[in-house]
């Protein structure tokens, strides 16, 4: 759902100056009392705030669960109560001027393909992004996420003169194991060196993009046939750290055969 002139729907609560502006968007403070009034709004009518996301409300009964997700003026409706989600449809088209949209195929990155019987994540939209800003055009990739037996340490290589895009491109793939949770470790190592990155880093960097470049529509699927069993996995360098010989730890958790965590 789409709400229409969002910022227009909040209560000033102090007073503002006669100096020409634009718009109720121009006020610095039109965000917070916004989410202040839509906060009221859908507390009164039986969620409560998530304490782990502040965007995220919650509503339960003994009809099901019902999740509204806010970004800015959009928001994304999710739960097993049918009811209570046309339910809450109304009550927030009675409050608000509200556009009900399609269900979401794209949003911040994630890319959402539907079916009957399952759920297929992935963002090869934003991968795509990612490899543009590298300046990768050419058709060369590679097959795993990095070299075998190779151990990086801040003496590596040369210094980058800019290390902005070392960086913008780091942060990138951290934002990427939303779905891509195969490339998480590599990442990890390489955000140890955001500080002072070097040429050696920067190549990891490129060899990583040129592996997501060849798994482009990686993702995550989940089918409602998945057998509802969980599954953990750890595994440990144990002191793999060249500099202080620290372990490095990774798990995941499978409900069924679809990875959660």
């Amino acid at each position: 759902m789409d709400m229409k002139n969002a910022f227009l729907n909040e209560d000033l609560k102090k007073k503002q100056s006669l100096s020409p502006l634009k718009g109720t968007y121009d006020l610095k403070q039109a965000l917070r009392e916004w989410f202040d009034k839509f906060n009221n709004t859908i507390c009164n009518l039986g969620f409560t705030c998530s304490p782990h996301e502040n965007a995220l409300f919650i509503r339960k009964s003994e009809r099901g669960v019902v999740l509204l997700h806010l970004y800015v003026d959009n928001m994304s409706i999710i739960g097993n109560d049918v009811d209570g989600i046309s339910d809450l449809k109304a009550s927030l088209h009675h409050t608000f001027e509200m556009k009900v949209l399609s269900s979401p195929s794209y949003f911040l990155g994630l890319e959402f393909i539907s079916t009957d019987d399952s759920i297929y994540l992935s963002q090869a939209k934003y991968a795509s992004y990612l490899l543009a800003r590298a300046g990768i055009i050419d058709n060369r990739t590679e097959s795993t996420l990095r070299e075998l037996n190779v151990r990086f340490t801040p003496m590596d290589g040369i210094v980058l003169d800019n290390s902005t895009l070392y960086r913008q491109l780091v942060g990138g793939f951290v934002y990427l194991t939303v779905t891509r949770p195969d490339i998480a470790y590599p990442v990890h190592v390489l955000s140890q060196f955001l500080s002072a990155p070097r040429t050696t880093h920067y190549a990891a960097v490129l060899h990583i993009l040129r592996y997501i470049k060849c798994t482009l529509f990686h993702g995550l699927h989940f089918s409602v046939h998945s057998f509802l069993s969980f599954q953990a996995y750890s595994d440990a360098d144990w002191t793999g750290d060249p500099i202080n010989r620290r372990s490095t730890t990774g798990d995941c958790l499978f409900l069924g055969d679809s990875l959660i965590f």
